[in-house]
C-alpha cells in the first residue's frame, strides 16, 4: 500500500512540479517556440507506433483498422484545428469501424 501511495505522489509531483517552478519565470523565446512542437511531436509518435504492428523477426504490418480510422481524424484535424473534435471523430471513426468489420 505504501509502495502505491510513493508511486501516486512521485507521479503527481513529477507533472506538477514544473508548473509550481516555472510558473513566475519568463522562458527565452526560442525555447517556448521549441517546447510548442512536443505535444505534436507525443501525438504523432503515438499515432505512427498505433498504425503498425511489431512481428518479431519480420516487417511490421499495418493495422488496417487504425488506419482507416485516421483518415477521416486527419480531415477533422486539418478543418478544425479543435483538440475535442479530432477525439471525437477519431474514437467515433474507430467504433463505427470496428462495428462494421
Amino acid at each position: 500500500m505504501l509502495t502505491i501511495i510513493i508511486c501516486g505522489l512521485v507521479t503527481l509531483l513529477s507533472r506538477i512540479l514544473p508548473f509550481i517552478l516555472l510558473k513566475n519565470v519568463n522562458l527565452p523565446q526560442p525555447l517556448v517556440e521549441y517546447l510548442s512542437f512536443v505535444p505534436v511531436l507525443i501525438m504523432s509518435a503515438l499515432w505512427i507506433s498505433n498504425l503498425f504492428v511489431q512481428h518479431l523477426g519480420h516487417f511490421p504490418s499495418v493495422n488496417w483498422t487504425n488506419l482507416l480510422a485516421s483518415l477521416p481524424t486527419i480531415i477533422a484535424a486539418i478543418l478544425s484545428k479543435n483538440l475535442l473534435v479530432i477525439v471525437l471523430v477519431g474514437i467515433i471513426s474507430l467504433a463505427l469501424i470496428q462495428v462494421i468489420l
